[in-house]
């Protein structure tokens, strides 16, 4: 827990973090598995079980503990950040979103231990454990996500979710903030 502890110095000192400034922050946190092991549980019938690690009004960090489903195609509001692969291997899905809102797959990347990627503002991407492997994953956003959409593509149907709702369908009601009907053109 001493490198969690040294990430609050690093974190604090965060003001509207550039795409640069969020990476070389994460790198600088020196967190590895054996730093949060304590902090993960199983997910219990979701894609992950999440623990937020550090917050405040510039950035969050959360650790999330992956199971073999995959979560579903979400964007993460008005925040950018980075994911570092702390254990195992991803499989990060990236979309590009069309005129109607929908979303279409471009490409599918594998992340191993170690690897840092992108997610940008309003990008669209979904992960999940790559070949069963025992995936987990440390996020760094910024702002801390609030207005996460997410897409459930067989309905054509995007939901704005409560910021205690994960990449997956709501199952509560009150985590649903708002649902989008979506055209798809091809079904027309």
């Amino acid at each position: 827990m001493e490198t969690l502890h040294k990430s609050l110095t690093v974190l604090d000192s965060l003001k509207q973090p550039s795409k640069e400034e969020l990476k070389t922050a994460l790198i600088h946190l020196e967190i590895e598995l054996e730093d949060i092991k304590s902090e993960l549980k199983t997910s219990q019938g979701k894609p992950y079980f999440r623990k937020l690690l550090y917050q405040n009004e510039e950035v969050e960090l959360l650790v999330m503990n992956w199971s073999q489903l995959e979560c579903a195609p979400h964007d993460h509001g008005t925040s950018q950040g980075w994911i570092k692969v702390l254990n195992g291997s991803s499989l990060n899905t990236v979309y590009e979103v069309n005129e109607n809102g929908l979303p279409s797959e471009l490409f599918a990347k594998v992340h191993t231990t170690g690897e840092l990627y992108y997610a940008p503002k309003k990008g669209v991407h979904k992960m999940k454990a790559d070949k069963e492997s025992d995936l987990v994953t440390l996020h760094l956003y910024s702002p801390p996500i609030s207005g996460m959409k997410v897409y459930d593509l067989e309905k054509c149907t995007v939901c704005v979710v409560s910021d205690d709702c994960g990449a997956w369908w709501p199952d509560e009601q009150r985590q649903k903030l708002k649902e989008i009907q979506l055209k798809n053109d091809v079904m027309a």
